[in-house]
């Protein structure tokens, strides 16, 4: 693994702003390699606050979505709220539904069965529309590429308002209102939302055309937080700040649903991590093993005991998705081994019995592994092959698979993670049309895995007022990463200890050049233990963190490699 130090190219503009503020340089270094280079854009970043957000009628069509919703509520139209089946597409739902009803408006909620129906807008949704009379559907993080299936709503009398994130193709749908910041002709500030994002400035506008303040939909705030969370999202810009008042309502009052989530949580205070690695996973689960509509469910609910009794079924399908993607992850690292060629610059690999709701985390799996862009592809019902594909760092998996069209039936996603649709006859030629694409896009030279370390420090900076301001950069995500420190020439103190049940951690005591000592831990990491002796020094890179034993709270090092 390289480790490769992000340098800060400004000494100037460093010490400048370190007096400024009055921090330590490594702090003031940190800011300026996010884009804070002033007093006032370091209190805007350290205090995010709800009235920053850009004015959600700077988004294209925006003023036509809102004018069309409030003429249907009016006129007493009925609508259909449509969602992607992931943790972004029914956090939209529910953020959507939720507020809409609140306002007056008749609606019903369509989420897509994953096996049933696949991924995007489902003809099946549009003739339920039909037959319920419903003359507006509004799709939530999906319907940038449903030119077909827009189409044929409007043959049957109903409009499309599209709320998506996805990068748009040449040819946008014949919808009556498509919100997309990706849009070539939209000049709205931020491009990076996610779909519940997108919805939350839908909710904004109309709130505002109503002549209501933003205060009145603080509380939909944790909904848009998990989304962000869950979908990867850089968290900077408005992303920074919506994820910083959803977490602090999260912390204070959550809607029942999450709370129900959280309860057998033990901790006092929840960062972006649970909603990562606690949150998502369980909402997810419903989509992955069953029906996401049983996670909408339990977002809209109101009662604590319904609220419960969602959540058990939601926790028993989360220990079954991974139990199965266990057995499928050991069952396709086999098929790597039996099949591949180890010198290949992409990984794609296919069963047909495999779970379509898992092969994304498995394709995910498989890279930490096999450090290549991967696709894992299942059968779907309707006999073609559904595919979930994962890319590594640098390697556009996106532009890729635009250089493979001709042999796939659709597809759409972000840089780093995309679904496809191929016919079955067509996997071989496909494979060999992918792995062509990896092999021009990176020049037969894979990217090796690294390492970004923000700066190298000494352990003596390590003080509790230098720990309070770190903390204070969260939310942390992608575009402000959690910062991993390199500290040298360090010293091994006591004893090293492998811990857990299998002696998988390592667990040790580390001081540089004087007396002052820190603990550290590395989860999964006991292998490194011969990289550390008492009689010479060594280099660790780690994040800062802190640790509560019996009562007593102290700053820990968690180690991230040693060498």
């Amino acid at each position: 693994m390289n480790w490769k130090i992000e340098e800060n190219k400004d000494p100037q503009a460093i010490e400048q702003l370190s007096k400024e503020l009055n921090v330590d340089k490594v702090i003031s270094s940190m800011l300026i390699k996010r884009g804070i280079k002033t007093f006032n854009q370091a209190k805007d970043f350290f205090r995010p606050n709800i009235k920053q957000l850009h004015d959600p009628f700077l988004m294209q069509d925006m003023d036509k979505a809102v004018s069309r919703i409030l003429q249907a509520i009016e006129e007493k139209e009925s609508i259909m709220i449509f969602g992607d089946y992931d943790v972004d597409g029914t956090s939209s739902v529910a953020l959507l539904s939720s507020f809409l009803n609140e306002i007056g408006a008749d609606l019903s909620t369509y989420i897509p069965d994953r096996n049933n129906e696949g991924y995007g807008i489902s003809l099946k949704a549009i003739d339920l529309a039909k037959k319920n009379k419903e003359t507006l559907i509004i799709a939530l993080d999906c319907g940038i590429k449903a030119n077909d299936q827009v189409q044929y709503a409007l043959k049957k009398g109903i409009d499309f308002i599209i709320c998506d994130h996805h990068n748009p193709s040449n040819q946008l749908p014949n919808a009556y209102a498509i919100l997309n910041p990706k849009r070539n002709d939209c000049k709205y500030p931020f491009k990076e939302l996610c779909g519940c994002g997108v919805g939350f400035k839908l909710i904004q506008a109309i709130n505002k055309r109503k002549g209501l303040e933003i205060e009145n939909i603080i509380s939909y705030l944790d909904l848009v937080a998990v989304a962000i969370a869950a979908d990867i999202v850089p968290l900077i810009g408005e992303n920074r700040i919506l994820t910083y008042v959803g977490l602090q309502l999260i912390n204070s009052n959550p809607r029942m649903g999450l709370h129900c989530i959280l309860k057998n949580n033990k901790k006092k205070e929840f960062n972006i991590g649970d909603l990562i690695f606690y949150i998502a996973p369980r909402i997810n689960a419903a989509g992955r093993m069953d029906h996401a509509a049983l996670a909408l469910e339990l977002l809209l609910e109101k009662d604590l005991n319904k609220g419960e009794k969602l959540v058990e079924k939601i926790e028993k399908l989360n220990l079954k998705r991974r139990e199965v993607e266990k057995n499928i992850t050991e069952h396709a690292l086999k098929k790597i081994v039996d099949e591949d060629n180890p010198k290949s610059n992409s990984t794609v690999v296919f069963e047909k019995s495999w779970n379509k709701g898992v092969i994304g985390i498995v394709a995910s799996r498989i890279i930490e592994k096999h450090y290549k862009p991967t696709i894992v592809f299942c059968m779907s019902k309707d006999g073609n092959l559904t595919g979930s594909a994962r890319s590594i760092q640098g390697v556009d998996l996106y532009e890729i698979l635009q250089e493979c069209k001709a042999s796939i039936l659709q597809f759409g996603g972000h840089k780093y993670a995309a679904g496809l649709t191929i016919e079955k006859e067509n996997f071989k030629i496909f494979k060999t049309s992918f792995e062509k694409a990896v092999k021009n896009y990176v020049k037969n030279k894979l990217p090796i895995k690294e390492i970004k370390i923000e700066s190298k420090i000494i352990l003596n900076s390590i003080t509790p007022k230098f720990f309070r301001i770190l903390n204070q950069f969260e939310p942390f995500g992608p575009e402000n990463k959690r910062p991993i420190f390199l500290s040298e020439n360090l010293n091994l103190k006591g004893e090293l200890n492998k811990i857990g049940k299998n002696r998988e951690h390592l667990k040790l005591s580390v001081s540089q050049e004087s007396d002052k000592t820190f603990s550290a831990i590395g989860f999964w990491l006991s292998e490194k233990a011969t990289s550390i002796s008492s009689n010479s020094t060594f280099s660790m890179l780690y994040t800062i963190d802190e640790n509560t034993w019996n009562g007593i709270t102290s700053i820990q090092l968690k180690i991230k490699d040693i060498k």
